[in-house]
C-alpha cells in the first residue's frame, strides 16, 4: 500500500503542512520537527517524489550500482562494465536512456539499506548490487524487504557476484543473481599447491562474515580435507583480516609466527597476495622458492606483479556487463533466476614445488 504524507504526518505527530515544509526545504523548521518527520520518512519508505508517488510502479531513469569500495578494482571494473551495458543498451531508444549511477557503501550494512531506500524513493528502474553478502539474518531480513519494496515499485533487482539469499524471503523480489563459483574456485587453486607437493599451507582471508569469504575458504579447506589435512591445523593457519594489502602484509607475518614451517601462503584476494609477498620478502623469503603465493580474481596488476602471480581469474567484466543488460531488460534473465558464473585457475611463475 503506497504511503501518503498524511501517514508520515502521523507518525511524525505533525500536520501534512509541516511534513511538506520540511520535505520541500522552503520554510523554516524547528530542529526537533525537523528529525522526528525524516525519522517518520525513514521508517515508513515514504517516497520523496511527489509526481512519481502517484503513479502506480512508475519508474525513473535511473539505475542505482551498489559497490562495497569503488577503489577496488574487484567493484571497479564490474561497476564500469555494468555502467558501459546500461548505456550502450538504452541507447538509440527515445525516452529510453538510463543514467548509472555508483553507490559506495564502503562496507556498511546501514549505507547499504540506505541507498537501497533511497533508490526506492527515487523510483530507480534497476538496482544492481555487486559483490559478497553479509551473513547476519537482521540483515538479510532487511534486505528482502528492501527487495521486495523495490520490486513492488517496478524496480529490477540483479546481484552481481553476490549469491542469492535462501530462505530469506526476498528471493522472489530477485531479477536474476550472477553468482560466482568461488568454492570451486578456491578448491582447484588449493589442488594445485598440493598437486606441486606443498602440505603445509596458510590461508589469509578476508572478513569472516562476508559470504565471498566464507566460500572460498571453504573450497580451499575442501580440498586440504581431501589431503588429510586435520581441521584443528585448518583454523589455526587461517587468519581473517580486511580485503586489503595491509591485512596481507599483516596476516601472513602471524602466519609465519604460527607455522614457521610453512610453504604456501594462499590470499583472498589478488590485493591481500601483494601484501602477503611483501611481508614475505621483508623476512628474507624467496617467492616461490621458498614460499609460494597465490591471489584470487585475477586483477590487472596479476600479471605484472614479480613474480606474476597465480590466481583465480573470475570473468569480471562480463559478470558487470551481463547485470547491466539484465538491469535494462536487454538480457533474459537465466532459467531460475540464478546462474553461476566459472572460475578459471591461472598458474603463473609465484607458485612452484617446495624445497626438499
Amino acid at each position: 500500500m503506497t504511503v501518503t504524507l498524511a501517514d508520515v504526518a502521523a507518525r511524525a505527530r505533525v500536520s501534512p503542512a509541516t511534513v511538506s515544509r520540511v520535505l520541500n526545504g522552503n520554510y523554516p523548521v524547528a530542529a526537533s520537527t525537523r528529525e522526528r518527520v525524516l525519522r517518520a520518512v525513514d521508517e515508513l519508505d515514504y517516497v520523496l517524489n511527489g509526481p512519481a508517488s502517484s503513479l502506480a510502479a512508475a519508474t525513473s531513469d535511473l539505475v542505482g550500482i551498489l559497490v562495497n569500495d569503488i577503489a577496488d578494482p574487484f567493484f571497479g571494473i564490474m561497476a564500469g562494465a555494468a555502467q558501459s551495458a546500461i548505456g550502450e543498451g538504452a541507447s538509440g531508444r527515445a525516452g529510453g536512456e538510463k543514467l548509472a549511477v555508483v553507490c559506495n557503501t564502503g562496507g556498511s550494512p546501514e549505507r547499504e539499506l540506505r541507498y537501497l531506500t533511497l533508490l526506492q524513493r527515487q523510483r530507480a528502474a534497476a538496482v544492481v548490487l555487486t559483490g559478497g553478502a553479509l551473513e547476519d539474518p537482521d540483515h538479510t531480513a532487511a534486505m528482502a524487504a528492501r527487495f521486495a519494496k523495490l520490486a513492488d515499485a517496478g524496480t529490477r533487482v540483479v546481484l552481481c557476484g553476490r549469491p542469492p539469499m535462501p530462505g530469506a524471503g526476498g528471493d522472489a523480489a530477485i531479477t536474476a543473481a550472477l553468482a560466482f563459483d568461488n568454492r570451486g574456485g578456491g578448491r582447484r587453486l588449493t589442488e594445485h599447491l598440493l598437486a606441486l607437493g606443498h602440505r603445509r599451507i596458510g590461508y589469509v582471508a578476508g572478513p569472516a562474515e562476508r559470504t565471498t569469504t566464507r566460500h572460498r575458504l571453504e573450497g580451499h579447506r575442501e580440498a586440504m580435507a581431501a589431503a588429510g589435512a586435520a581441521d584443528e591445523e585448518l583454523r589455526r593457519l587461517t587468519v581473517h583480516g580486511p580485503y586489503d594489502r595491509r591485512s596481507g602484509y599483516d596476516a601472513t607475518l602471524e602466519l609465519l609466527r604460527r607455522g614457521p614451517e610453512l610453504t604456501a601462503v594462499v590470499a583472498a584476494n589478488d590485493t591481500v597476495a601483494l601484501g602477503a609477498c611483501a611481508a614475505l620478502r621483508d623476512q628474507g623469503l624467496r617467492i616461490p622458492e621458498d614460499v609460494s603465493v597465490a591471489g584470487f580474481d585475477d586483477l590487472p596488476f596479476s600479471v605484472d606483479a614479480v613474480p606474476a602471480l597465480t590466481t583465480v581469474r573470475l570473468p569480471l567484466p562480463e559478470a558487470g556487463a551481463r547485470a547491466g543488460r539484465l538491469a535494462i531488460g536487454t538480457e533474459t534473465p537465466p532459467p531460475g533466476g540464478i546462474a553461476t558464473i566459472g572460475a578459471e585457475l591461472m598458474v603463473r611463475a609465484s607458485t612452484g614445488r617446495p624445497r626438499g
